[in-house]
């Protein structure tokens, strides 16, 4: 295979309602630059995985399915190594159970970040689908179209189906203390973006995200408990020497995060 232009990065585990959708909503998208589906099946004891070996063998060219080690892993350690399968300058993410619905929204991506070499991250609107069927826009916070460490220390604002990022991975990997918790993209993005390149946000409506389902959705409900998870990461930040010229906003998120716990 030759080196694909961008990657896009799929996590899946019992799936087999949604993946076929995943799949082609990606393998739909029309670009002037060559793309790769690598795709991280966690042992799934569904007919995901092969569905996901019908459209390896179908599209041998762009689809990377990762090897099936014999026992589930885990979400984060999936991510883990899915991430560093990644050959592309750029990275896309689209979890295997949601889907995009613009053709363009690789190549809208990408042709922003080829010419704003000052950017590395660029996100849109999503569409979210909840158990019932019923749909719902996203609603952006913050509300501009340019942002930075400083506005994501504090949340993570970037719905992940919707992300493109620089593959700054393949020059620095990621830290080892990430593997600790349940989720990665937000570290990611703090990773990508650590040295002062910034966050575009692209108003359109490209993907949908599948609410209430999956492994990190039970995490989520809990908002004690996804505070207390932001909380451990930002205090693994401030620790983090990559981000020693960060201190003083990371040590303000993490001030506000602790207040944030201690009022619930």
């Amino acid at each position: 295979m030759n080196i694909p232009f961008v990657s896009v990065f799929i996590l899946t585990y019992n799936q087999e309602q949604f993946i076929a959708q995943t799949l082609e909503s990606i393998l739909s998208q029309k670009t002037n630059f060559s793309f790769q589906l690598v795709i991280g099946d966690d042992y799934s004891i569904d007919s995901t995985r092969i569905i996901c070996e019908k459209y390896e063998k179908d599209y041998g060219n762009k689809i990377k399915l990762l090897p099936n080690l014999g026992k589930n892993i885990g979400l984060i350690a999936n991510y883990i190594r899915t991430i560093k399968e990644c050959d592309g300058k750029y990275i896309a993410i689209c979890d295997g159970d949601d889907y995009w619905i613009d053709f363009l929204k690789l190549q809208k991506q990408v042709d922003f970040l080829e010419k704003h070499v000052e950017f590395s991250i660029v996100y849109t609107k999503v569409k979210k689908l909840f158990p019932d069927g019923k749909f719902k826009d996203s609603v952006v916070i913050p509300n501009k179209s340019d942002s930075e460490f400083d506005d994501l220390i504090y949340d993570n604002f970037i719905p992940s189906v919707t992300a493109l990022f620089r593959n700054n991975q393949n020059i620095s990997e990621l830290p080892s203390w990430i593997c600790k918790y349940p989720y990665g993209d937000w570290p990611t993005y703090l990773w990508t973006i650590k040295d002062g390149s910034k966050i575009y946000f692209l108003n359109e409506i490209t993907a949908v995200y599948r609410m209430d389902i999956g492994v990190s959705s039970k995490i989520r409900k809990v908002i004690s408990d996804i505070i207390k998870i932001n909380l451990d990461i930002t205090q693994d930040i401030y620790n983090d020497v990559n981000f020693k010229h960060k201190r003083a906003i990371v040590k303000e998120a993490l001030d506000k995060k602790n207040m944030s716990l201690m009022a619930r």
